[in-house]
């Protein structure tokens, strides 16, 4: 019979060889970056017990593994249109709404390119940083659909908002409208049963990336960030607000939640549409791709826009790289708000030299944490940038969660995506870049307008932090290439 310290050191063994093997998939078979791939061997080696959990949880390479399915399909189906738009563009065939905007030619090209994004300058746009406002428009566009409701959430509630939602959906349902309900399986709150009248009112409701097991879902790590709603093809909602009482500012722990949220009109509701179809038929394996979804635009604007995607099943990081281009682009200032900011080098370095270049340069956090790790390691990032002539202000009102660029008051980007490593490999993400001064100018008066809550975090004040604020700084971001 074997003894217990036999056991325990056959297992000890059996532990040391697998991380052992997984140390040398890290080096030789993962294509992450050196810094990622030290920290998860220290992981591996320091915490030996769970190391190796840890790893088949967090760090598979979507790209590399089949189980998932994932077929984007955006090349195939946009082909033939993307040859002709990029041929126009680099021909000087294009003849924009603004002719400031031909300034920005290069970028449209890099997220036709590599995002394989339509643009179109025949959209409107509608700004909302209330989350109030935003719910009773979008309840009020829905409410009104005739033909169909495609809905995308990263979390939804068990509370009054999220059942509400439910509520509107379930009738909209017996009405006959075609509603599809996509959420995340790892943000999503509802229970099942909580569907069952949708349902049975004729929805369809599907997780993403749900446990294959109970209590074991090995693809944990890649979450769909996004956020869309379509109504009949016509319009379509876009940013960061998710669903519950929270983000109306009505949890104490967190405060008003300012956040960014577009209503679009326009040709761009229709590339919201593939990417929502995309993600559906990831889900549910239904094929519906459908010209029915692709109305004519009823109501014609002059905003020019490109929506990106981005995720772990692409080889590129599509909106880090449109990030990237809007700050090199940059000749007078570079608004950013983010509840996280973990950059990579490449973002962290573009910022540092455009402030060294003279560009204003300004950055908003919040000044409480809702991810405690995050949270140290965005004032580690900040700080470093503190340096060069950066500016940081720690949002005070509530909660800062808007994910938004404005640059030069021309150009914008709102959305899904954060500025930290999470949303650039990790998350599925999607944002709308807006080619248009009147949006661009909200945006960045809407900064100006929050800046009268914020503190502005000045290197002096960030040189006097106490000692154990550095270390917690300094363990968070140790941990940031796999927070």
């Amino acid at each position: 019979m074997i003894s217990l310290a036999d056991l325990s050191s056959h297992l000890g063994t059996a532990l040391y060889i697998i991380n052992i093997i997984l140390a040398f998939t890290v080096i030789f078979l993962e294509r992450k970056n050196p810094t990622s791939t030290l920290v998860w061997i220290l992981v591996l080696f320091l915490l030996p017990a769970v190391g190796a959990i840890f790893y088949i949880l967090f760090s598979q390479n979507l790209t590399r593994k089949k189980m998932f399915g994932l077929e984007t399909g955006k090349q195939q189906l946009y082909a033939s249109l993307l040859k002709k738009e990029i041929q126009d563009l680099q021909e000087g065939r294009v003849v924009f709404n603004d002719p400031e905007m031909e300034n920005y030619k290069d970028l449209i090209l890099l997220h036709h390119i590599q995002g394989k994004a339509i643009y179109s300058q025949d959209n409107t746009v509608e700004v909302f940083t209330d989350g109030t406002e935003k719910f009773k428009e979008l309840f009020e566009c829905i409410l009104n659909a005739r033909d169909h409701i495609h809905i995308l959430y990263f979390i939804v509630k068990r509370d009054s908002l999220g059942k509400q939602l439910l509520k509107i959906l379930t009738e909209k349902a017996q009405e006959g409208v075609e509603v599809r309900f996509l959420v995340d399986a790892l943000g999503n709150r509802l229970h099942d049963s909580d569907f069952e009248p949708l349902l049975q009112a004729g929805g369809k409701v599907k997780k993403f990336f749900p446990s294959i097991l109970s209590y074991i879902n090995l693809r944990l790590n890649y979450r769909n960030h996004r956020k869309l709603v379509i109504i009949d093809g016509q319009i379509g909602f876009i940013g960061g607000f998710n669903v519950g009482n929270e983000y109306l500012g009505l949890k104490k722990k967190m405060g008003y939640w300012r956040d960014t949220h577009l209503k679009i009109t326009g040709t761009a509701v229709h590339d919201m549409q593939t990417r929502f179809l995309l993600d559906w038929r990831s889900a549910s394996q239904e094929e519906v791709l459908d010209s029915k979804y692709y109305p004519k635009p009823q109501i014609q604007g002059t905003s020019g826009i490109q929506i990106v995607s981005s995720g772990p099943d692409s080889p590129q990081e599509e909106i880090k790289q449109g990030y990237l281009k809007m700050i090199n682009s940059a000749k007078k200032c570079i608004y950013i708000q983010t509840p996280y900011f973990v950059p990579d080098d490449s973002i962290q370095e573009a910022l540092k030299i455009a402030a060294l270049s003279g560009v204003d340069v300004r950055i908003m956090i919040p000044n409480k944490p809702d991810h405690i790790f995050v949270y140290w390691a965005t004032y580690s990032f900040i700080g470093d940038l503190l340096n060069t002539g950066v500016r940081a202000f720690t949002y005070n009102k509530g909660f800062l969660h808007s994910k938004s660029i404005v640059v030069d008051q021309k150009i914008a980007s709102v959305g899904t995506a954060n500025f930290d490593i999470r949303s650039f490999r990790l998350n599925f993400e999607v944002n709308a870049f807006i080619y248009d001064v009147k949006v661009a100018q909200q945006l960045h008066d809407a900064f100006e307008q929050d800046l009268q809550f914020c503190e502005e975090l000045t290197l002096e004040k960030y040189r006097k932090r106490p000692n154990i604020i550095k270390f917690k700084e300094s363990i968070s971001r140790l941990l940031t290439p796999i927070l």
